[in-house]
């Protein structure tokens, strides 16, 4: 896109997280949180913010604890709203399960993303997967 004088205009890039997690590192997940609520600072809308706290925790501890890999989250802020995406190394396909009272906590995360997220959904790589969640900024 150009300007009135011929020159072209940049956009500025939007806010991003980038953070390798180690394998079976459960400090990624309080670390996780801490950087996506600072990226998450400026962009206005704290009960989304939240949300997306928690989930990201669920994805980055089913990928440190799941496989036996590093991982890679990636969270990306822009006019839409908010993606989360936390990629591994692994091709097995994780299984949303609907929680059982009997099973304690375990197996929630993937149905408190499909339940709290605008849209969802695992994307298989060459190496792996990435499995990632939206958060619209237009939703109060």
């Amino acid at each position: 896109m150009e300007d009135e004088a011929g020159s072209a205009t940049e956009q500025a890039p939007a806010p991003q997280l980038r953070r390798r997690l180690g394998r079976a590192d459960l400090r990624a997940v309080p670390e996780a949180r801490r950087a996506l609520r600072e990226l998450l600072r400026t962009w206005g809308r704290p009960g989304r913010s939240e949300i997306a706290e928690l989930l990201t925790s669920e994805l980055v501890t089913n990928a440190v604890v799941h496989t036996d890999h590093d991982a890679l989250l990636t969270a990306t802020v822009g006019p839409r709203g908010l993606r989360v995406e936390v990629r591994d190394f692994v091709g097995r396909r994780p299984r949303l399960r609907v929680p059982n009272a009997d099973d304690g906590t375990n197996g929630r995360g993937l149905f408190l993303v499909q339940s709290l997220a605008d849209a969802w959904g695992v994307r298989v790589h060459g190496v792996g997967k990435a499995v990632w969640f939206e958060l619209e900024a237009g939703v109060a």
